[in-house]
């Protein structure tokens, strides 16, 4: 994606987003938003051979980097502007952070959230003062909802990631990590639409260029919400069509404009991960890190977890990975936790055809037993189309402590003569 120095240079005097604009949006932000910690994670830097430090927005007010791009955007409003009013919509983060901007601007905030929205992001984005009408059943029809308010009533429209405002306000990040590990020589964030990347690569690469460094910086999507790929090798904004994640915070379809043509000129690789990789980055963090993450805050582990940087020929020694957000609804960290040990081979269930008679079930604990394999779970069936007079399908379901002792469990079962049936 990156040109010749000449053409670069060109460039960066192009962007819509200068570093003098992320520079006036960090004295914007200074005494609203928390400078968030760098945590150094030696288990990532065992992992990887390089220092590996994590940049905690999921410790940020409001639970994630949003409050900064939309606190911005808002303080620059005219007082005529303020006094129409604000609206968003949003099924979390972006909610949130309009809404903690708009209480600490003192401005009216409505934000239009979708029907089925988890109700701790619901009852937050309500405590932060904003008024809450659930419209829709996805983001985007509480987006058409919103747009048609600002129509009618004046109120301004607060974009989630297509506005400089916003894209300046999300480079504040970069500039943290700059003065945070000075000698940081590869940065990795999510992408969702594109506004924190965006900014955060505007801030990366003019203040590193202005000190005589160069710093890489990475971008990283959900496989199965990956807009930005298409996007990149079409050179021009490709919706996609089918996007489903966990990781619905980046669960975008279609890149903002603005952000996509700083991406495309400024940011050096831009990868993807997989569904079990995000949900065992999410278990990683909770375990090694003591943080609470959402998945897509997970996706920059994700990416050190499957091993992209060294899939791009990179052999960094210093690389800051951003935490974009702690928003999680229990249920789905509960659901993801389990998903994370499955792939982790830490969660087995199997299949397995008995014959009904007395002490089968005792002789499969015993083995189960044997092999420190915690049972968590049993069903037990009689009737079904597969079975014979006198079987028994029994479904299992155990803790184990990974890929080696999983594969342990299954040989003790076959060699007693059993034929477990994997069904993780």
């Amino acid at each position: 994606m990156q040109s010749t120095a000449a053409e670069a240079a060109q460039h960066l005097e192009q962007m819509s987003v200068q570093l003098e604009d992320i520079e006036a949006a960090q004295q914007l932000l200074d005494g609203v938003i928390v400078r968030t910690p760098l945590e150094h994670s030696r288990a990532l830097g065992r992992m990887t051979g390089a220092t590996v430090h994590l940049k905690c927005e999921n410790l940020q007010r409001a639970g994630s980097f949003k409050v900064r791009g939309a606190y911005v955007r808002m303080a620059r409003l005219t007082e005529e502007q303020k006094a129409c009013g604000v609206v968003a919509a949003s099924a979390g983060n972006h909610a949130q952070g309009v809404a903690l901007a708009a209480k600490k601007l003192g401005i009216r905030a409505t934000v239009y959230m979708p029907r089925g929205v988890a109700l701790p992001k619901l009852a937050a984005t309500r405590d932060h003062g904003a008024e809450v009408v659930l419209h829709g059943s996805n983001v985007d029809e509480a987006l058409a909802e919103a747009e048609r308010f600002a129509t009618e009533t004046g109120a301004v429209f607060i974009h989630p990631f297509n506005n400089e405002d916003v894209v300046a306000g999300q480079g504040t990040i970069g500039l943290e990590i700059l003065d945070q590990q000075p000698d940081v020589d590869t940065v990795i964030t999510s992408i969702g639409g594109g506004g924190l990347l965006a900014g955060t690569a505007v801030a990366i690469k003019q203040e590193a260029a202005r000190r005589g460094r160069t710093v890489r910086v990475i971008g990283v999507q959900a496989a199965n919400a990956a807009a930005y790929p298409p996007s990149l090798a079409a050179d021009a904004v490709v919706p996609l069509k089918g996007v489903r994640t966990i990781a619905d915070g980046i669960a975008v379809g279609r890149p903002g404009q603005i952000p996509f043509d700083i991406i495309r000129e400024l940011v050096d690789e831009v990868v993807t991960v997989s569904e079990d990789s995000i949900a065992q980055a999410l278990i990683f963090l909770m375990e090694r890190s003591k943080m609470v993450v959402e998945p897509a805050g997970a996706v920059s582990v994700a990416a050190l977890l499957e091993g992209k940087l060294k899939g791009l020929g990179l052999n960094p020694r210093s690389v800051v990975a951003v935490l974009s957000g702690g928003n999680i609804d229990p249920m789905l960290m509960l659901k993801v936790i389990q998903r994370g040990l499955s792939a982790a081979d830490r969660f087995l269930t199997v299949k397995l055809m008995l014959k009904d008679r007395p002490g089968e079930l005792a002789t499969i604990s015993k083995i189960i037993s044997d092999a420190d394999a915690n049972v968590t779970g049993v069903d037990h069936s009689r009737i079904g189309g597969a079975l014979s007079m006198g079987d028994v399908s029994i479904t299992i379901t155990m803790e184990t402590k990974g890929t080696e002792h999983s594969h342990q469990v299954l040989d003790d079962l076959r060699h007693a003569g059993y034929e477990p049936i994997v069904m993780n």
